[in-house]
């Protein structure tokens, strides 16, 4: 038996390259993890994390056939040279993408599915998965169908399924993609407490640092082009610069402070800011920016006419031997102008997809009026309504219907009637804008999630609507990707076209929208400036948001006025980004 110091995971040289592609994706990966730690595995898109984690469970070389050298042993064994279900006993993932895994019609049945496998004896099962669905806290939905759930119940699902089994070992990949911020915040504690209360060795892979932040990690593991170029203490590598250098945001009162030229040092345990030991040349630092900050400059959509109206909106949805259905949206009232880019928040269910949803036409309006350009759109067809408002939804596979990333961006245009010349300029166009043309002759089952994302966005581009509505448009995206995006949106907006973001990502309401419309339970709680929304801490409670670091920091160095830190640092983000100050604050 391993000694709690022994690694329960080891890499040694290891070397992968997949059977269709031309170069290695991971290179000399040399790598300990010791049982009961808990780590963090970031890095860019494509910088090796998830084949990582493959490797890791055993997909590798068991589902994704390549080339490897080196060697691995994860619990005592080569994954590569036992059988998937030896490994499943040791080592269990959570997917990206919870829906996924899901296999059972109900909670209790899908939690159970790995013991069917394994030939448990059927009177094992039940006090297995009812002890499974206590430790992640799902035991009071155990009747019901893992697909009526919100997006954190289901990530309670998917980790009492591998729970049951009673593994060692647990690898969340990008757990947080698709959750509100409650919902992640909820996450990351649940993940705490396996790691602390249940004494599971834990690897998280994920592109919100800030959030898995919210509870300590031992270390971080930062990847980049397949190699591993920093293992630290997460102190040290926040502080060391390379987050930045290789593409990921840092979090947010680093950047502050860097831009505050007072930047943190890693003695001063900059990963947990409530315990962070500012010094006073950074709180004078800080306090004098602020101070210097501008009036906010009013939104150059100002004075425009409205793109879209909404005047008392409600929904009522139909529910199976229900008459009376679900009320999902009640007296929405709001104007978005045109050239507007606005952001619709709220956590999952709050009602921002079914109200864009209304608008599109795809739900009928019960109550109120959607305008769109002025006119009462109530007689409008989805097809007359779809010639002025796109719409991209948040999962790529409910929009994807054609084998080739080409045929798919091409679908909309031919249903159009564009004539081939048109189709052709515009597909090149949008391949450009969106990244996606050094893969144009892929089949899209060959991307990543965040790719076929962009191939969503790719198609609604291409027709060239006046008001662009995107569902979560950055989840699943690499920092780097997601700032290309957005800038690209806000280039597109800049040029007229109105952009409605529905997100839980408020670092992109801060960044790129000057006002917010905040929702909960179908109503809409505020429509205001996104600095003022996201440092009201009674409105974040109301909407299951949270404040951001940038909130703290301006109570860490007694600013009364958070909203002015906040506009402060937007200030700074979009000098930098545009090429007007030196850089020294958050990555691009």
């Amino acid at each position: 038996m391993d000694r709690p110091t022994d690694p329960i995971i080891e890499l040694r040289g290891y070397c992968f390259q997949y059977r269709a592609q031309s170069e290695p994706t991971l290179h000399h990966i040399d790598l300990e993890i010791r049982r009961g730690e808990k780590v963090a595995i970031i890095g860019a898109s494509g910088s090796g994390k998830s084949t990582l984690l493959s490797v890791l469970n055993g997909l590798i070389p068991h589902h994704h056939r390549g080339t490897a050298t080196g060697t691995v042993r994860v619990c005592g064994n080569d994954p590569g040279a036992v059988p998937l279900v030896e490994t499943s006993r040791h080592v269990g993932t959570v997917l990206q993408d919870t829906s996924g895994q899901f296999v059972g019609l109900t909670v209790g049945e899908d939690i159970a599915f790995s013991l069917e496998n394994q030939q448990v004896p059927h009177g094992q099962m039940p006090d297995r998965v009812r002890k499974a669905a206590s430790i992640a806290q799902i035991e009071d939905r155990l009747t019901a169908s893992p697909h009526e759930l919100s997006g954190g119940q289901k990530q309670r699902v998917a980790m009492a399924g591998v729970l049951v089994d009673d593994v060692e070992v647990l690898l969340f990949d990008e757990p947080l993609a698709n959750l509100d911020p409650a919902a992640g915040r909820s996450a990351v504690e649940l993940i705490d407490r396996l790691h602390r209360d249940h004494g599971r060795t834990v690897v998280i892979v994920e592109h919100r640092l800030e959030d898995v932040l919210h509870r300590p990690v031992d270390r971080i593991v930062l990847m980049a082009h397949g190699r591993i170029v920093a293992d630290a203490p997460p102190d040290e590598v926040l502080v060391s610069g390379l987050l930045e250098q290789h593409g990921i945001r840092p979090p947010l009162h680093l950047a502050a402070l860097r831009l505050a030229g007072a930047p943190a040092r890693a003695e001063q345990r900059p990963s947990d800011l409530g315990a962070m030991q500012l010094d006073e040349r950074q709180v004078a630092a800080v306090r004098q920016w602020v101070a210097a900050v501008g009036t906010p400059p009013v939104g150059p959509a100002a004075g425009r006419p409205a793109a879209l109206e909404l005047d008392g909106v409600g929904c009522v949805l139909p529910r199976p031997g229900d008459a009376l259905g679900t009320r999902a949206l009640e007296g929405v009232s709001a104007r978005v102008r045109s050239g507007e880019m606005i952001g619709v928040l709220g956590s999952n269910g709050a009602g921002k997809s079914t109200l864009a949803r209304v608008i599109c036409g795809f739900e009928k309006a019960t109550e109120g009026v959607v305008r769109i350009g002025s006119v009462d759109a109530a007689r409008w067809s989805i097809a007359e309504r779809g010639a002025q408002v796109g719409f991209v939804l948040q999962e790529p596979g409910q929009m994807i219907s054609r084998p080739l990333i080409t045929e798919e961006i091409e679908l909309g245009m031919r249903a159009r009637g564009l004539d081939e010349q048109e189709i052709a300029a515009r597909t090149a166009r949008v391949l450009e804008v969106c990244g996606l043309r050094p893969f144009r002759s892929w089949p899209v089952s060959a991307l990543s999630h965040g790719q076929k994302k962009r191939v969503t966005i790719a198609s609604i581009l291409a027709l060239d609507p006046q008001v662009l509505i995107l569902d979560e448009p950055t989840a699943g995206q690499d920092y780097a990707h997601y700032s290309e995006f957005m800038d690209f949106l806000t280039r597109i907006n800049e040029l007229g076209t109105t952009v409605v973001l529905i997100t839980h990502d408020m670092h992109l309401a801060l960044e790129y929208t000057d006002r917010v419309l905040v929702m909960s339970g179908g109503r809409l709680l505020a429509d205001t400036d996104p600095a003022a929304a996201l440092t009201d801490e009674e409105l974040t409670a109301n909407a299951d948001l949270v404040t951001t670091g940038l909130f703290t920091l301006a109570q860490r160095c007694g600013i009364g006025d958070p909203v002015r830190l906040v506009h402060r640092f937007v200030q700074a983000d979009r000098e930098q980004r545009a090429g007007l100050v030196p850089g020294q604050g958050a990555a691009r």
